[in-house]
């Protein structure tokens, strides 16, 4: 649906009319009270710009001044309010009239009081801010100071595109590091053409994934490796899998995990993370992984090919995704080492009972907000919070929205069906039962348990903490009942009073749990074997 701008003269119209409707009106009759003044900035292209530019134009608001940047935080979601329109074509050197009332979060501009605030404009040019936030070829303006403002009076504050956005000093440097070090026998990116998900799309798809090498794979070319096949979270991308994959290989020269390659996988798409599901809007990247991309690593890198030589780890969405893998085809891995995976059993769907007689996403039976973040016993932000966030700054690559993408039917009009109603929260059953038969893994693996025991039992390792950020230790721990109820041999660990965010802390090294992730994995792909003494 195309925008369609609010009018500015007709607003200050109809307010003037009401006020001499008023005044004229009979002593006998109650005056209606004036419509509110809706706010309104003025944004600018700079005529320096190099031609039209589009997209998706945000405006970010927040009590305060000194602020380089001015932006939204999932953290802290009622610091900062931002409000959107689509715009097409911005000469350089023009300018609109922005409605800050029109679609806003949390609500209209005008319901602010007055104070001092300050103020910036972005413009998402390829509607990737609810992934990436901001990138190198968005346009952004100066934060504006805006003191002492009572909103919807006085003079619109101007706001002006004139710059991209830069990347952190600091990040550059690590980036311009980490492509210093991937050589060839280090690390190796790996593009891969998939034929399946290119049909299903109409245009060439990649699989993409940094190839991590262990120290000594050219020196001892007649040896072959197990290979861990890892995927990052909500937020990542290609490049942060280099960083993860190089700190892994250093783990593996400084002896602390076993010789083995790696394979960091990329699952982010423009609609979120894919977390390689075989899903109706996204595609079937399960397949495409298991059927070529797999095949052509193995055809490519000394790889042991060997079912248990193949092993998957991921945290978060990346930890659902190994985790799905594993279930759907456990005949392709030997096992999965997942961490603080998104919800495996939709009974909680970090919090929800997703089946429960009138579920809704945004209240309990009780009124009470339904959460979405924590941090241990602190709610930071509730699940209606982070959706009507979403709905604002973009129409997908949120994590919400990437639920529906994953998960989802298909809707007539081309989109993924949505599991509730953004509005009210309300669950939609028809589409959670969609949901329950291809995604709810606890459902999948006990209405498939006598087909998948052979190739299932013992192989589902499970790491999540007690205080997880997201609640994800409540999912975990109904679909442990289900796996233990059918004799499954899980291998469930509930990490005390850890979050999503520090589970990989062991005597204060961030990344000490992949050291047992690595040396439980050899132990599978190679038993009795002494990887120390290598």
């Amino acid at each position: 649906m195309r925008f369609v701008p609010f009018n500015k003269s007709v607003c200050y119209g109809a307010v003037t009319a009401l006020l001499a409707t008023a005044v004229a009106a009979p002593l006998n009759v109650m005056a209606q009270p004036a419509a509110p003044v809706h706010v309104f900035f003025r944004i600018q292209t700079a005529a320096s710009i190099s031609g039209p530019i589009s997209g998706r134009l945000l405006i970010f608001l927040k009590p305060g001044s000194g602020d380089k940047e001015v932006s939204v935080s999932e953290f802290n979601p009622a610091e900062t309010w931002v409000a959107a329109r689509e715009v097409h074509d911005l000469a350089p050197g023009t300018a609109i009239e922005f409605d800050a009332d029109e679609l806003a979060y949390p609500k209209a501009f005008s319901t602010l009081p007055a104070g001092n605030y300050e103020a910036q404009a972005v413009l998402d040019v390829d509607h990737s801010y609810n992934y990436k936030e901001r990138t190198p070829e968005d346009w952004i303006s100066n934060v504006v100071s805006l003191p002492s403002w009572t909103p919807g009076s006085g003079a619109d504050p101007v706001l002006t595109l004139d710059r991209h956005p830069e990347m952190n000093p600091r990040f550059a440097s690590m980036m311009a590091d980490a492509k210093a070090q991937a050589k060839p026998g280090v690390a190796q990116l790996e593009e891969f053409d998939s034929p399946m998900l290119s049909r299903f799309w109409g245009h060439p798809m990649k699989i993409k994934a940094w190839v991590i090498l262990p120290p000594g794979y050219d020196e001892h070319k007649a040896d072959t490796y197990p290979t861990a096949y890892w995927t990052h979270g909500f937020g990542g991308e290609i490049d942060g899998a280099l960083f993860s994959g190089l700190q892994i290989r250093a783990r593996m020269a400084d002896g602390k995990m076993p010789p083995m390659i790696w394979v960091m996988l990329d699952e982010s798409i423009p609609e979120g993370t894919h977390e390689f599901a075989d899903s109706a809007n996204n595609g079937p990247w399960g397949a495409a992984l298991t059927t070529e991309f797999i095949p052509y690593l193995e055809s490519k890198y000394r790889m042991d090919a060997r079912v248990t030589s193949r092993l998957l780890n991921g945290h978060s969405s990346g930890g659902w995704a190994t985790l799905q893998l594993q279930v759907n085809y456990p005949n392709v891995f030997g096992g999965t080492w997942s961490t603080s995976p998104d919800p495996s059993d939709f009974h909680d769907f970090t919090g929800p009972d997703l089946y429960a007689a009138n579920a809704n996403m945004f209240h309990r039976a009780d009124g009470t907000a339904v959460p979405i973040m924590r941090d241990h016993g602190k709610v930071m932000a509730t699940f209606e919070q982070l959706t009507r966030m979403e709905d604002v700054t973009g129409l997908y690559g949120g994590q919400v929205s990437s639920f529906d993408w994953v998960f989802s039917p298909k809707s007539k009009g081309g989109q993924p069906e949505q599991m509730f109603d953004h509005q009210t929260g309300d669950v939609h059953p028809e589409v959670v039962a969609y949901w329950h038969d291809h995604y709810d893994l606890a459902h999948i693996v006990e209405s498939h348990w006598t087909e998948k025991q052979a190739s299932l039992k013992g192989r589902i390792h499970l790491f999540v903490g007690t205080a997880d950020t997201f609640y994800l230790d409540g999912a975990a721990h109904k679909f442990e009942a289900v796996l233990n109820r059918l004799g499954a041999d899980p291998h469930f660990t509930y990490i005390p009073d850890r979050t999503h965010f520090d589970l990989y802390l062991i005597d204060k090294d961030r990344m000490g749990l992949f050291d047992q992730i690595g040396a439980e994995m050899y132990a599978v792909a190679r038993p009795g074997a002494d990887w120390k003494k290598k």
